[in-house]
């Protein structure tokens, strides 16, 4: 039999104050993620949970990567990306490789090592189990 959990009645917590949502106008054409590597990889956070969360942190925001060098990433924490212009050839250790567009989505366990390349350009929108400004 499952019964609903009762409330300690001399329990006197307040519940947590409502928190208000982050709007970004327009981000995905006006926010420019800053240089994190080589000549051609961008990647700024646009909004984190890690202020009112700090234990379970999810962090958001751009991956931008042009023509040049390809870009090797070890991912220590999980990760899911849209890709929202452009595209990136990805690849990862087990031999696995995709030709991404936009309207892809994609998870990257921790642990991965990921290959990102490109011929033009790609913009991705992440949100990663992880702390702002820890890429």
């Amino acid at each position: 039999m499952i019964t609903a959990p009762v409330a300690d009645p001399l329990s006197r917590s307040k519940p947590a104050a409502p928190q208000p949502f982050t709007h970004l106008s327009k981000a995905q054409s006006t926010f420019k993620p800053p240089l994190i590597a080589n000549e051609n990889a961008f990647l700024g956070d646009v909004a984190s949970s890690g202020k009112l969360d700090g234990a379970k942190p999810i962090t958001a925001g751009f991956y931008r990567l042009e023509k040049g060098t390809p870009l090797v990433y070890a991912y220590d924490y999980h990760e899911m990306k849209i890709i929202v212009e452009g595209e990136f050839d990805i690849a990862d250790e087990t031999g696995q490789k995709v030709h991404a567009v936009a309207g892809d989505v994609f998870y990257f366990p921790k642990g991965s090592k990921i290959t990102f390349t490109t011929e033009t350009y790609g913009l991705g929108f992440f949100v990663g189990q992880r702390v702002e400004g820890t890429a």
